[in-house]
């Protein structure tokens, strides 16, 4: 008895192939030959007439053709329909089999590229030894480049007149920050204590995906304010007209960070970075009161973590997942410096108020603060014994003495500068998850929002002043002009708390 190469039934009109010697279901193997023309088992072309009908005996005489509307007639149909399914599974067996092989080379072939490049760093590691070992014998001392591991691209610092102005921001702002003391009229703690939701703009942004992610109060306009959003537009509002004054798309995922530059005697610029790895720059065109586009920068590799403003107010710097950051001139909006690679990625950035340093946090629990001119770690701080945790949000204190930042999911770390270790510890609760802190103007005061609302503490003894909670999860919180008001997003809301006698 013979049997069916593709169905592996016996088969009713039996044909050989001259091809493979294979016996099959002559109405399978012209269905076949129609589709692929090949033969099913060696792949080799194959014609009708390559095949060889076999004749059976005792030879039966074939049925009538019935009608359409026999039960025969259903019986074909059902007969053709298992014919196409067979078809089907057999080249899904063929395909199946030719992606086991091509898995295998690729296997095959990643291991042989892991043993050559472990061959490599075996030859890197022994040459490098003996090179030592040579500049020993000789007397001559190994340079740092030779020790200093692999990069992937190397740095040449900052321009010179971007250092110049720099170093000269800093020492305005340095001397001024010492003698500076708190502007009367600004507001106290026992204000603070008093203050309640005095206003509400509802309904920002979109509805799908919803939600406010980054926040920023402009500061020549308080009345105005700048809105990142999960729908991945920015958007410019003032309050006192209830009116979007600008909705500025260019994003293809959320946006992480908005800031707002605003200089005197230059046109005021909004800045964006998003997850989708590209920050955006629109500037104020005076004569239509637009937001024209002014630069798209894409030079990361991964999302976009931090973006900052400098007291230059000259250059903006971005953190990103890649493991870098980066400066930019904000007068032809070109790349001036880009770090080498961290060890972990970076996951916050922020500037001291003096302009002389960034601090970085990373996925690792971390803090790297970097020397902004010459782009070199200055010192690292770690909570002691903390697991991996992520520092999302960094703030300086407006003297320049403290740090703060997460100390765990769930609490606050204040860094002291001067004696590089944490002074403070802040704790929220088990359930709080820190999205933002950072210090007023004055210093007097430290916010923090996260998952279960805000929170206004005061400098020093930490006592926690004000509890903001009614409106759920803050994303986002900043302090208005002379600390009159606490702005914060919750979900598509920007909710704004001060003394009830100034609503």
């Amino acid at each position: 008895m013979f049997f069916c190469g593709i169905s592996g039934e016996p088969p009713q009109e039996p044909v050989v192939s001259t091809k493979s010697g294979k016996v099959y279901e002559k109405r399978l193997i012209l269905k076949y030959i129609n589709e692929n023309g090949t033969d099913p088992t060696t792949g080799e072309k194959l014609e009708e007439s390559d095949l060889v009908t076999i004749k059976a005996s005792p030879e039966n005489a074939a049925p009538r053709p019935p009608t359409h509307t026999s039960i025969p007639a259903l019986l074909q149909l059902l007969q053709n329909e298992w014919d196409a399914m067979v078809l089907s599974t057999h080249a899904l067996e063929q395909k199946y089999n030719a992606t086991r092989q091509e898995l295998s080379y690729s296997l095959y072939a990643q291991d042989a590229a892991n043993r050559v490049v472990a061959r490599l760093l075996r030859e890197r590691d022994a040459a490098r030894e003996a090179l030592s070992n040579v500049q020993s014998s000789m007397g001559i001392a190994p340079t740092q480049a030779a020790a200093a591991e692999d990069v992937e691209m190397a740095e040449t610092g900052l321009p010179v007149e971007i250092i110049s102005q720099i170093e000269e921001t800093h020492k305005t702002l340095s001397a001024s920050r010492k003698k500076r003391k708190t502007t009367p009229g600004y507001a106290s703690p026992a204000e603070v204590k008093t203050y309640t939701a005095i206003h509400t703009v509802p309904s920002l942004h979109s509805a799908s995906p919803a939600g406010i992610t980054a926040l920023a109060v402009s500061q020549a306009n308080p009345s105005q304010f700048l809105t990142g959003g999960n729908d991945h537009i920015v958007q410019l509002y003032d309050r006192s007209t209830d009116k979007v004054l600008a909705s500025l798309r260019g994003h293809a995922k959320k946006v992480n960070h908005v800031a707002l530059r605003e200089k005197e005697g230059e046109p005021t610029l909004i800045l964006s970075a998003g997850a989708d790895k590209i920050a955006k720059v629109w500037a104020h065109d005076s004569s239509t009161g637009d937001y024209i586009p002014k630069a798209t920068i894409r030079s990361h590799k991964a999302e976009l973590t931090g973006l900052v403003v400098h007291p230059t107010k000259t250059i903006f710097g971005l953190s990103s997942a890649d493991k870098t950051y980066s400066l930019y001139d904000m007068t032809n909006f070109e790349q001036i410096f880009r770090s080498a690679p961290s060890e972990d990625p970076f996951s916050s950035i922020a500037v001291h108020p003096d302009g002389i340093l960034f601090a970085l946090g990373t996925t690792s629990a971390a803090i790297h603060i970097y020397d902004i001119r010459t782009g070199g770690i200055e010192v690292s701080l770690s909570p002691p014994d903390a697991s991996p945790f992520t520092i999302n949000t960094l703030s300086f204190s407006e003297n320049g003495y403290h740090l703060a930042a997460p100390g765990s999911q769930s609490t606050v770390s204040i860094w002291d500068l001067r004696k590089l270790k944490a002074a403070s510890s802040i704790k929220l609760g088990d359930d709080f998850k820190v999205n933002k802190v950072v210090y007023d103007y004055s210093a007097q005061f430290l916010g923090v929002a996260g998952s279960q609302g805000a929170r206004v503490f005061a400098n020093k003894s930490w006592d926690e002043l004000l509890r903001l909670d009614e409106g759920g999860e803050v994303s986002d919180l900043v302090f208005g002009k002379q600390g009159k008001e606490i702005w914060g997003a919750t979900g598509r809301e920007v909710r704004i708390w001060g003394s009830a006698a100034s609503a």
